[in-house]
């Protein structure tokens, strides 16, 4: 029997780590093939399909999410056609739920495994071979009628298969590692809130596969644990490890919640490389009636205080999360929970907006909230009792403008000077989003020049006395990026010849040519400088938490500019 594990992925550079898990617990079944198709929505229905069939398995099984259910239903309803004996089944979080009233709607699959499939995926494939009972875990037809059997029971992660054991196709890829399941909080709006028995994978085990990692210098590991602090001695044990076996390449991503982190973690925290770590903290509000409604604790006082330990350090990425469309949060108060967030300074901050999941609390929770949400995936909010569409839809257009000009890291200083012009970062974000709209500019791809022509342009209308100041920070905020081949239009006069000589005067052992010829000098003065200064990029050598080139600065005898 050839079985197909079949996942579509939002990106290329994603994995899925479900499916190549699955095929690791069922590798000791005799008379079974088990093989991976991996593909992703960018991909043509039509040439997945193609895929799939000229792979001839007697069985495909879905790994199914909120980004893929409706491509997954196409999918199978074609494959019903092409392959009349077939068998299709689905797993994952997206099918988990309403199981029944899917396959009502979907007759063409056979049936969904619901809940964890590292126990049900093996016992299905012998229900199949050898005949014996339905496992636990699945809703199936039989006989005309659906029919479920019970949860299977969790699974006990000592005894998981590493799904790595060979990184052939993973070259330039997320790994997805999980080292634990469950989740100490009871957040509504998350499908982790259902599971509150905490389960571990064995620390020694935990270690052995991060040598895998380390050893073949894989770029990026993500912990797919959902609270990865939530017992301080594991946490200790494993980053320690992780920092005294560091091979100078491999980054480590972890969700944790930053409120419960010890003076220990943090102190261990600020010994990491630069790069090595990067944190993602779920903070979503600051309001605390909103946090009470989700069944959230929120302490704003302490993850400020831990948020700017971490960043004075400034070895660690942060990666900060708000999601707009909570109950009882209106537009002001996420107003004032955005502007909470951005005075922790993360390195991302991230704008989200609810998504009411199947089979979370958040589903039972939204008609007393006044809360409506998509029908289909993935299912994210409309409106609350608090927070009207209209609402929404400026908030989208902020987010855009985080996007585009905090995340992205290019404008650091020049949205520094800006910011210093506000009483809010909020407002700031509201005018420059307004702006971006009554341009036409949103919702479009735009040439990396135009971003900065039009914070220029901006700027200049709202502070037209600072225009010269804003012009040199955003010719800064642009070369320490890369050392574009065309100059932007808001810079200064380009003054080469005066760059090359002070570069000879300064480092009269070399040839200009050789410092230039991989980096950039400009000369910056008043107002931005007290003095006329050379300024010389090094892009050999980058922040590795902003990407910029590393800048060094001489001060030079010439009058001001």
């Amino acid at each position: 029997m050839k079985c197909l594990l079949t996942a579509v992925n939002a990106k290329y550079i994603h994995s899925n780590p479900a499916v190549y898990t699955l095929k690791a617990c069922a590798a000791e079944i005799p008379g079974v093939q088990v093989e991976i198709g991996e593909y992703t929505i960018n991909h043509r229905a039509d040439e997945i399909l193609d895929s799939i069939y000229m792979k001839k398995a007697d069985m495909v099984c879905f790994s199914c999410y909120i980004w893929n259910i409706e491509y997954v239903k196409t999918l199978v309803r074609d494959l019903r056609l092409l392959c009349p004996g077939l068998l299709i089944w689905l797993g994952g979080p997206e099918v988990s739920f309403h199981c029944e009233e899917l396959l009502e709607e979907l007759p063409e699959a056979d049936g969904i495994l619901y809940g964890e499939g590292e126990e049900s995926f093996p016992a299905l494939l012998r229900h199949y071979i050898r005949k014996e009972p339905w496992p636990e875990g699945c809703v199936y037809r039989e006989g005309g009628r659906i029919r479920r059997t019970p949860p299977a029971a969790l699974t006990d992660l000592a005894r998981l298969p590493f799904p790595y054991a060979d990184l052939k196709g993973f070259e330039n890829r997320i790994l997805y590692y999980e080292t634990s399941r469950g989740c100490p909080f009871s957040c509504s709006y998350c499908l982790s809130s259902i599971d509150k028995k905490l389960r571990f994978r064995p620390v020694e085990l935990v270690k052995r596969e991060l040598s895998f990692f380390l050893e073949r210098k894989v770029p990026q590991v993500k912990f797919v644990d959902r609270t990865f602090n939530s017992r301080e001695e594991r946490a200790l044990e494993i980053w320690t490890y992780i920092r005294d076996h560091d091979n100078g390449v491999t980054n480590f991503h972890f969700e944790i919640t930053a409120e419960i982190l010890t003076e220990k973690e943090l102190e261990l925290l600020g010994t990491m490389r630069p790069g090595l770590i990067q944190l993602e903290i779920g903070v979503q509000s600051t309001n605390p009636r909103t946090a009470k409604a989700v069944g959230r604790r929120v302490e704003p006082a302490r993850l400020r205080a831990v948020t700017e330990t971490i960043g004075r350090r400034r070895n660690v990425h942060q990666h900060l999360d708000l999601i707009a469309g909570l109950p009882l949060e209106d537009y002001e108060s996420f107003g004032r929970s955005f502007d909470d967030v951005w005075a922790m300074g993360p390195d991302q901050l991230q704008l989200g907006f609810l998504k009411v999941l199947k089979g979370s609390p958040m589903e039972t929770d939204a008609p007393r909230y006044g809360i409506l949400a998509r029908r289909e995936p993935p299912y994210e909010v409309l409106l609350t009792g608090s927070l009207s569409h209209e609402e929404l839809i400026r908030l989208k257009q902020i987010e855009e403008m985080v996007e585009i000009y905090y995340n992205s890291r290019q404008f650091t200083h020049t949205l520094k000077e800006l910011e210093a012009r506000y009483k809010r970062p909020f407002v700031m974000l509201e005018q420059l989003s307004a702006a971006w709209e009554a341009a036409g500019m949103g919702g479009k791809r735009h040439r990396r020049e135009a971003v900065y022509c039009f914070l220029y342009q901006f700027a200049g209308e709202w502070f037209p006395e600072e225009e010269k100041r804003f012009a040199r920070l955003l010719t800064l905020d642009y070369y320490l990026r890369e050392n574009a081949k065309k100059r932007p239009a808001f810079a200064p006069p380009e003054r080469r010849e005066k760059v090359r000589e002070w570069v000879k005067r300064l480092f009269p052992e070399k040839k200009p040519g050789e410092i230039l010829r991989e980096g950039h000098g400009e000369l910056f003065g008043p107002p931005l400088t007290e003095k006329t200064e050379l300024w010389l990029f090094d892009y050999s050598r980058r922040d590795p938490l902003t990407g910029n080139a590393d800048v060094k600065q001489y001060q030079i005898e010439e009058d001001a500019e």
